[in-house]
């Protein structure tokens, strides 16, 4: 009897030893990670689909249209789908980690699709009262002035107020314009009114992806009041050159992209500007009765440029820059009448404009595949200016006086910001985001300053 206990224990140990050896081999895991992209021009896809069909598991692409996926060992077919683009299944055998860059060609007709499915659990995402919004439906919305607008679009969507009538502002469940955080790849823009409202800043030819978070705003933004408005560019055609203009009834604008190495280097350059300045030129002058030596009008225009070099499948650098004005002017050129035996000569300009500047620096760096992070430096410049100034010359006979006027009000705000994100993809089940930044703030709430300079000289007499 206790030569079988003995050889019962014998036995049981050797199959914990044999089990404990064999589990590591049985539950051992690899990642496929990679970039999904548009086969056409290899601009990345924000929010592609990467599903494992065979268990029932799957991820999206980030910000930068990057995927990790982590399975066991064995060989699976893998499918990438994004709205507008043809899917595309993949074959992969698991023996080791695979780096898996995957190109979708656009759909260009969408042929009747019968869903059937049986019930499953519900799907569990922790992140809440987001809304993806497509480009491509945005430019489908009829236009005021054939201007298609990116923030009149998302004045449409539940929960989305625009206030006054042809205000471009955003009232997000109550909250004021002022209590939303709008980023231009990943940096603060402060006013984002063109035309007195009736306008956005934003270009949608240079557009790639909108984001918009309404509630259960993600730790990354810094916390906010009402919502987050997160707008990626473009980071240009890879493949050839391409550009598209367009003249509509009060602006003009070009969009001009292409590699500057192929495969490698791209770039993308976009500019709008608006020509009501010159077109109400003939009403100001009929109406308001001005003489020839006065000109006065509004513009805008922005500029959006990115410039993007891929150094190696683990190292992206990417460089954008925004630049907008708005003004309003008024020009008096220097005139000379004479009245009751004295010569006075008028010269008079004034300016009223509000601007953003923004520039963005970023780094993208692929430890592992399930490790991946962006190291990013931002620069938001944005101000607002009135200005004022007049020159009066009086000659009465042999004396000359001279008199300046000069008025000046500016106020603004700079943002210096470096921060450093991570994505970690440890499973398919479980997405972990961590970082730190850093922000720093110069204000300058306004400042008034008036000027008065006059010189009166004696004139000889030749």
């Amino acid at each position: 009897m206790l030569l079988f206990l003995s050889g019962m224990k014998t036995r049981f140990f050797s199959f914990c030893l044999t089990f404990l050896f064999l589990l590591p081999l049985s539950a051992q895991e690899y990642t496929v990670s990679g970039y999904v992209q548009d086969t056409g021009t290899g601009e990345k896809l924000i929010g592609a689909n990467v599903f494992c069909p065979g268990i029932l598991s799957g991820t999206t692409t980030n910000s930068y249209g990057f995927y990790s996926i982590t399975l066991p060992a064995g060989e699976y077919k893998i499918t990438y789908s994004f709205i507008g683009y043809q899917s595309s299944v993949q074959k992969v055998s698991l023996s080791k980690d695979v780096r898996l860059d995957i190109n979708l060609e656009p759909s260009l007709e969408l042929d009747e699709v019968t869903v059937t499915a049986e019930r499953n659990r519900a799907v569990e995402s922790t992140q809440m009262s987001t809304i993806h919004i497509p480009v491509k439906q945005i430019k489908k919305i009829p236009a005021l002035l054939g201007e298609v607008d990116l923030i009149k679009a998302i004045q449409l969507l539940p929960g989305v107020q625009s206030g006054t009538e042809g205000a471009s502002g955003l009232y997000v469940r109550g909250g004021g314009p002022d209590q939303n955080l709008i980023l231009l790849d990943g940096t603060p823009v402060y006013n984002v009114s063109h035309l007195f409202g009736f306008f956005s800043v934003f270009n949608t030819d240079a557009v790639n992806n909108i984001e918009l978070i309404k509630g259960g705003f993600p730790a990354r933004y810094g916390g906010r009041l009402s919502s987050v408005l997160d707008i990626s560019l473009k980071e240009g055609n890879m493949k050839k050159i391409k550009g598209t203009g367009s003249l509509g009834i009060i602006s003009a604008k070009f969009t001009i992209e292409g590699p500057v190495v192929k495969d490698k280097t791209s770039f993308i350059v976009s500019a709008r500007r608006t020509y009501l300045d010159y077109l109400v030129q003939p009403f100001i002058r009929t109406l308001g009765d001005e003489d020839p030596n006065t000109s006065q009008g509004y513009f805008f225009y922005d500029l959006n440029a990115k410039i993007n070099h891929k150094f190696s499948f683990k190292d992206r650098l990417y460089l954008s820059v925004y630049t907008g004005t708005d003004k309003f002017y008024r020009r008096r050129k220097p005139y000379t009448y004479l009245y009751d035996g004295v010569y006075y000569t008028d010269e008079s300009k004034s300016d009223l404009g509000w601007g953003n500047i923004t520039a963005a620096l970023r780094w993208n760096h692929q430890f592992t595949g399930k490790l991946f992070s962006n190291t990013t430096f931002t620069y938001s410049h944005y101000d607002f200016h009135v200005k004022e100034f007049s020159k009066n010359i009086v000659r009465n006979g042999d004396s000359t006086t001279n008199e300046i006027n000069s008025l000046s009000f500016l106020s603004g705000i700079d943002d210096f910001t470096a921060k450093v994100d991570f994505d970690f993809l440890p499973s398919p089940d479980h997405f972990v985001r961590f970082g730190m930044n850093h922000t720093y703030h110069i204000f300058r709430p306004g400042a008034s300053v008036f000027k008065i300079a006059g010189k009166k000289q004696a004139t000889e007499a030749v």
